[in-house]
């Protein structure tokens, strides 16, 4: 090798060496504090199934049945988010704010209107929502309190999801952090006075728990206007934002977020699904489902935070031009879900023998939380890898109907099909019912992984 070709093949190498900790460097400043939010918010969403644990099972298995509700507006919202996130993000890596705040106008609408409709349906047909996961009279009583005061949070939690996705995808991503720990300390506070009649309240069960997620909630949108007013740098809520047309950006709003909307929606349905699917197989099974999800909700803040900084550099890279950036960056990003992955499978591994130690639940409960357990392990891999590639690397790049068509196929046409034949048809075990249902993030990843290959989600989605 000459000298020349030395000297050129050493520069190529310290040129990518130098981007690779680039890379690592800005994963970092998004991936930890948004990892952080990921588990403050399991937290909240947890904290009343932790606490109602303690109060007794039909209690918890009608808390959890009725969250079911403010899980499905929430990936809608999310949905919103993702679309959203597509523009501002690639917008964002032009430096064009005006086509930003009107995106952020669009989507906060939209998310309000929906907050209120769910709130609505929560407040005033309750015992129609409960009916929809379980036949268990109890069950459905306890649920029905819970939904008629929780209902009141729907609206002001689909804001704030809002505002905190759109400042994530211009470099804020601190304030989220704040805000959901300002709000999981304030549920625990007021869960802990209501649910079990602390400082001379009354004890309220369930009810307590939906009051203190309305309180928690109400304190998450206090400080984020309080920060939106104040603090932030870049970017201030305007009520010109709610009104300001622009029919090309409303255009690319609908072109790129009703995809993800379909996409999370088929998945909430999707996991609603599955949840009425085990509700129906009695109250141990609930219950056993409910301390099950929150595990799988914990082993995966990691890798979601991943795959949302993945969304918010791919955008950010392919806005600004980089084309090849963006493709190394994207085998950065595969690598680095399976290595979360599998962080999150030990993670439930290691809280399984607590758990089944602490919680205080049935013989059959317990049966079937340990076996959950061991499945949900190899899941979260599997399911970490998918969305990163899906949710974060191919949004982020504009390819928001993959997913929807990977969900409709695996999720619907295979595990949950097998889930209700195999329990309602063929009266399985519960064990194997389980395994239907949880067994599509495994069969997606082939099909995830050749379509990473294709770099058919490398677009600019972007207007000069």
């Amino acid at each position: 090798m000459s000298d020349q070709s030395y000297r050129k093949s050493t520069l190529q190498y310290n040129n990518m060496e130098e981007e690779s900790r680039n890379f690592y460097r800005k994963v970092a400043i998004l991936v930890l504090p948004m990892a952080l939010q990921n588990l403050i918010n399991t937290g909240i969403a947890s904290i009343d199934v932790i606490m109602l644990g303690r109060v007794g099972e039909k209690v918890l298995s009608g808390a959890s049945l009725g969250a079911q509700v403010a899980f499905v507006m929430n990936l809608i919202v999310f949905g919103l988010c993702s679309g959203a996130s597509v523009l501002i993000a690639q917008y964002w890596g032009k430096k064009d704010m005006r086509s930003i705040e009107t995106v952020f106008g669009i989507s906060a609408k939209l998310a309000v209107l929906l907050g209120l409709v769910f709130m609505l349906a929560a407040m005033l047909a309750p015992g129609f929502l409960m009916k929809l996961f379980t036949n268990d009279p109890e069950v459905i009583r306890q649920g029905v309190r819970y939904l008629r005061l929780v209902g009141l949070s729907y609206p002001l939690n689909a804001l704030v999801m809002i505002y905190l996705n759109s400042v994530r995808n211009l470099g804020q991503v601190r304030i989220a952090t704040f805000a959901y720990l300002v709000s999981l300390v304030t549920n625990v506070l007021v869960n802990s006075i209501l649910i079990f009649g602390l400082l001379g309240f009354p004890a309220l069960g369930v009810s307590g728990a939906a009051i203190g997620t309305v309180c928690a909630r109400a304190a998450e949108l206090l400080l984020v206007l309080v920060y939106d007013r104040k603090l932030n740098p870049v970017f201030k809520i305007k009520m010109e934002f709610f009104f300001r047309k622009d029919k090309l950006l409303e255009k690319d709003f609908q072109t790129y977020t009703v995809p993800v909307i379909a996409n999370e929606l088929m998945w909430g349905l999707g996991m609603s699904t599955m949840a009425a699917i085990l509700g129906h197989l009695g109250s141990e099974v609930i219950a056993a489902n409910s301390v099950a999800q929150v595990c799988r909700n914990l082993a995966t803040v990691l890798g979601f935070g991943v795959a949302s900084a993945a969304a918010i550099m791919t955008g950010n890279v392919i806005g600004s031009g980089d084309i090849g950036l963006a493709r190394r960056n994207g085998r950065r990003f595969l690598l680095l879900s399976l290595l979360t992955g599998l962080f999150g499978a030990g993670v439930i591994l290691l809280v399984r023998p607590v758990l089944l130690a602490t919680m205080v639940l049935t013989e059959g409960a317990a049966e079937n939380l340990s076996f959950m357990l061991y499945v949900m392990a190899a899941y979260v891999i599997f399911q970490t890898v998918n969305t990163t590639a899906v949710v974060g690397i191919f949004r982020g790049g504009g390819d928001t109907r993959f997913g929807f068509f990977l969900d409709v196929g695996f999720m619907w046409g295979i595990g949950i099909l097998g889930g209700f034949l195999s329990a309602f048809v063929f009266h399985a075990p519960t064990f194997v019912v389980i395994v239907f249902l949880l067994c599509d993030e495994e069969l997606k990843l082939p099909i995830t992984l050749l379509r990473y290959r294709t770099y058919k989600w490398l677009r600019n989605v972007t207007r000069d």
